[in-house]
């Protein structure tokens, strides 16, 4: 049996600033450090003992809370640009004020781009779908993932079977410092055991 644990960073600077997360790569807050210490010490609970492998984003805000969780469980975290958040292209390091009042297409389908230079859902599906695979067919038994939210929307998606085209008529989001838990059994059915689960940050 695997166990997938996906963290939702915790709360960046972006969060209390008004400005676009995306790519510009935010630190966290005095309040985001401490609920990143708030879910390192639950998931040594859980995971206390076991083999562990832990990916991680490698923007900032995903890192400081990935090196947090690292400390608890003593592994060393894996870097993977794939996690990376959705690339919003020209809007970053720009305001949402800005977004809004610049914003080139509405997003109606995964193929709409905010921005001519930024990922649609389906670039960030063909971003992330090759390492999805990857540690869905692996050996680890324990994984912990540290991403942002738009990207594990995605995820999510993705481990519940469905194709590309269904995040044009749902997704599954979660927020800030969220936590979920999903299990792939012995006989490949998977199963969301918890999703975006905030008790991790109290």
């Amino acid at each position: 049996m695997k166990n997938i644990f996906t963290v939702q960073h915790t709360q960046s600077v972006h969060h209390t600033n008004g400005m676009v997360g995306s790519w510009t790569d935010w630190e966290l807050t005095e309040l985001g450090k401490h609920q990143a210490d708030q879910i390192a010490v639950k998931l040594k609970q859980e995971l206390d003992g076991k083999d562990v492998v832990l990916y991680t984003s490698d923007l900032k805000r995903a890192r400081q809370t990935a090196d947090r969780i690292s400390q608890q469980l003593q592994v060393v975290p894996v870097v993977r640009k794939e996690l990376r958040e959705r690339n919003l292209g020209k809007c970053c390091g720009k305001s949402v004020q800005w977004l809004r009042e610049n914003l080139e297409c509405d997003e109606k389908t995964i193929d709409d781009r905010l921005f001519s230079d930024a990922e649609s859902r389906r670039d960030v599906w063909n971003r992330l779908k090759p390492f999805f695979d990857d540690i869905i067919a692996d050996d680890t038994e324990n994984i912990v993932i540290v991403s942002h939210g738009d990207l594990l929307s995605v995820f999510n998606s993705m481990f519940l079977g469905t194709e590309v085209g269904a995040l044009n008529i749902c997704e599954m989001f979660g927020y800030s410092g969220g936590v979920s838990q999903m299990i792939v059994r012995d006989d490949g059915k998977r199963i969301i055991k918890r999703i975006s689960d905030m008790s991790y940050i109290r």
